[in-house]
C-alpha cells in the first residue's frame, strides 16, 4: 500500500508537469454555453500541429533508424499505459490492412494486457517489470525498435520497456511523452518531447496530449512504410483486399498508378493472385506476373526501383 508519504512525493511530481498543469482561465469553463465550451476546445486542439512541428527534426532521425532497423527483419513496438497505451495498439493495428504487413511486425503493448484496452487495470502503469516480461515475451532483438509512449514522460512501464529494450537487448528506443525534460525522453536513444500545454481538463492528457501523440504515431508508422516501398508515390501499393471497400480501392490505385483501362488491370490483376504492387509492374513493364514477383522480391519491395530494373535491362539473348 502506499504510504503518505509517497503519495506526497507523486503530487509534488505532478505538480511539476506541464499536462498537468492548472488553468485559472478555464476555471468557469463549465458556466459557458455549449457552442464557447466547443469553439475553446478547438482553439486548443489547433495548437497542437506546430507544438509537433517543433519536434519534426527528433521525430525525422527517430524514423530513418526505425526504417534502417526494420529493413533488417526488426519489428516496431510501441509500449504505453492508458491513453498512450490504447494509441500504440491503435497504430499497430492499422498496418497490416494499410502496409500488408504481418501482425508481428508492427505490435502494441498495453500495461495490463488485451484487457487494459477497453477497462483499467489497477496498478498495472506502475510496474516497469512488466514491460521487461512483455518485451521478453515477443523475443526482443537489437534490430527491433521501441517506441515507450507517456504523456507525462514518467509513467514506469513506458520508461521500463525503454531500458529494458535499450540495456538488455540493444534494441532502439524512442520516447514519446509531451513534457520538456522527461525521465522517458532521457532514456531512450531517440527523445521526442511535444510539449502541448496544459489541458483544457486538467490532467485529461487524452485530449490534446492524446492527439499530439497520435500524429507522431501516424508519422513514424506511415513514413517508415514509405521508406520501406511500401507505397509507389502517396498510393497505398501494398494494401491487403480484405473486404469489398479494399478490393475497388486496389484497382482504384491500379488506374491512379498505371492509367490503364478496367479489362487490363482485371488482367493484371488476375495475373498476380490481386497484389496491386505486382498489378502496377505488370501493367507499366509489360511483363509476366512471375516476373514481377521476381523482381520486387530482387529490389525489396520497392517497386520504384523493380520498375526501373524492368524498363533497364535488356532482355536475355537467345543462343
Amino acid at each position: 500500500m502506499t504510504s503518505p508519504a509517497e503519495y506526497a512525493r507523486l503530487r509534488a511530481q505532478l505538480d511539476t508537469l506541464t499536462t498537468e498543469a492548472f488553468r485559472p482561465d478555464l476555471a468557469e469553463i463549465d458556466r459557458l454555453p455549449t457552442l464557447e465550451i466547443a469553439r475553446t476546445m478547438n482553439g486548443e486542439d489547433a495548437t497542437v500541429p506546430t507544438a509537433v512541428a517543433d519536434q519534426l527534426p527528433a521525430i525525422a532521425a527517430a524514423i530513418d533508424a526505425t526504417a534502417e532497423r526494420m529493413a533488417r527483419g526488426g519489428r516496431l513496438i510501441y509500449a504505453g499505459a492508458g491513453t498512450a497505451g490504447r494509441l500504440g495498439v491503435l497504430d499497430a493495428s492499422e498496418c497490416p490492412p494499410t502496409f500488408n504487413t504481418d501482425p508481428a511486425e508492427v505490435v502494441g503493448l498495453i500495461a495490463g494486457g488485451p484487457a487494459a484496452m477497453v477497462t483499467a487495470v489497477e496498478g498495472a502503469e506502475d510496474r516497469p517489470d512488466l514491460a521487461a516480461a512483455d518485451l521478453d515475451a515477443l523475443g526482443l532483438t537489437g534490430n527491433d525498435t521501441v517506441v515507450g509512449i507517456s504523456a507525462s514522460g514518467r509513467t514506469p512501464y513506458a520508461i521500463g520497456a525503454v531500458e529494458h529494450a535499450r540495456a538488455a537487448r540493444g534494441a532502439l528506443t524512442i520516447g514519446l511523452s509531451c513534457n520538456a525534460g522527461s525521465a522517458l525522453a532521457a532514456a531512450a536513444d531517440h527523445g521526442i518531447e511535444v510539449v502541448v500545454g496544459p489541458e483544457l481538463l486538467t490532467g485529461s492528457t487524452r485530449l490534446k496530449a492524446g492527439t499530439a501523440q497520435k500524429l507522431v504515431l501516424n508519422m513514424l508508422s506511415t513514413i517508415t512504410m514509405i521508406r520501406l516501398g511500401k507505397t509507389y508515390g502517396n498510393l497505398m501499393v501494398d494494401v491487403r483486399a480484405s473486404n469489398e471497400k479494399l478490393r475497388a480501392r486496389s484497382r482504384r490505385i491500379v488506374a491512379l498508378a498505371t492509367g490503364a483501362g478496367d479489362a487490363e488491370i482485371e488482367a493484371a490483376l488476375a495475373a498476380t493472385d490481386g497484389e496491386v504492387k505486382n498489378a502496377i509492374l505488370v501493367v507499366l513493364a509489360g511483363i509476366d506476373g512471375p516476373s514481377a514477383a521476381r523482381l520486387l522480391a530482387d529490389s525489396r519491395g520497392h517497386l520504384r526501383a523493380a520498375l526501373h530494373t524492368a524498363l533497364h535491362t535488356p532482355p536475355p539473348q537467345d543462343g
